[in-house]
């Protein structure tokens, strides 16, 4: 894992070179790249949000509602919609298959139809399952003058307005492809799932500027491990099987936010 400090502290404390040995116009440059890195170093706290800031999966149950709304073809979404989860859980899902299957209600309907629907789903469907710990953790974080992500698979078409509520201002997840004012069913760049949340997040940093040097991760699947593996402070959270017995095995802190 790659972090600032250690390595800074192994450059200064060698004893075959010090800053002070140093010519002067490189010990410049040496201090300068320092002072550059420590002001791109934030404190950094990352969250997923599906059975981890939530009690349940937005994905799944924006897809139990669509049926329940009579938008799509209930008996088959139903069957598709548990198949997608139940490969997910055991870490199977084809990615691009799921979301050729999720993001096609999006293109069969207007789009001022979809964000009524989507408003009377966040109401309906997800304020309820917002986990009051998850709210105190996200608070913790806030007051420290931490940097809030939230990082999901689910298309941002659901989750932007999640983040909304739950007042955390970055956001990455699956982005739909919208072109000609309408979505077009197709996903649009790099899913955020797996090695994928990697890929979308190494793009985040960059363009902000910011590292993983002092960065926390809360997660409740293995589909996480890519990521969760990255961090300072992995953390998992009323985690899966696999994961807990990963998470013991490397030592990592493991809590609840469901007791």
């Amino acid at each position: 894992m790659l972090t600032i400090v250690p390595q800074t502290d192994r450059i200064v404390q060698s004893p075959y070179l010090s800053v002070r040995h140093l010519p002067l116009a490189i010990k410049r440059l040496f201090l300068t790249a320092l002072q550059e890195a420590a002001e791109h170093c934030v404190n950094l706290a990352i969250f997923d949000l599906d059975n981890t800031l939530l009690n349940g999966d937005s994905d799944y149950l924006w897809g139990r509602f669509l049926a329940a709304e009579g938008i799509v073809d209930g008996d088959f979404y139903e069957r598709e919609n548990q198949r997608f989860y139940n490969e997910y859980k055991a870490g199977s899902l084809d990615i691009f298959e799921f979301l050729r299957f999720s993001l096609q209600p999006l293109a069969d309907n207007e789009l001022d139809k979809m964000l009524v629907l989507r408003q009377k789903f966040i109401e309906s469907n997800i304020v309820p399952i917002i986990l009051p710990k998850a709210r105190k953790l996200l608070k913790k974080h806030r007051d420290q003058g931490h940097t809030l992500l939230i990082i999901t698979a689910t298309n941002t078409f659901i989750t932007q307005s999640i983040a909304d509520v739950l007042e955390v201002e970055n956001l990455i997840g699956t982005d739909p492809e919208f072109k000609n004012d309408r979505y077009t069913g197709k996903v649009s760049g790099t899913p955020s799932f797996r090695e994928g949340k990697v890929t979308r997040l190494n793009r985040w940093l960059k363009e902000n500027g910011y590292n993983l040097a002092s960065s926390w991760f809360y997660s409740d699947s293995h589909n996480d491990l890519p990521l969760l593996e990255m961090v300072t402070h992995p953390i998992a959270v009323d985690a899966d099987g696999t994961l807990l017995q990963h998470a013991a095995a490397k030592g990592w802190d493991s809590i609840s936010l469901r007791d």
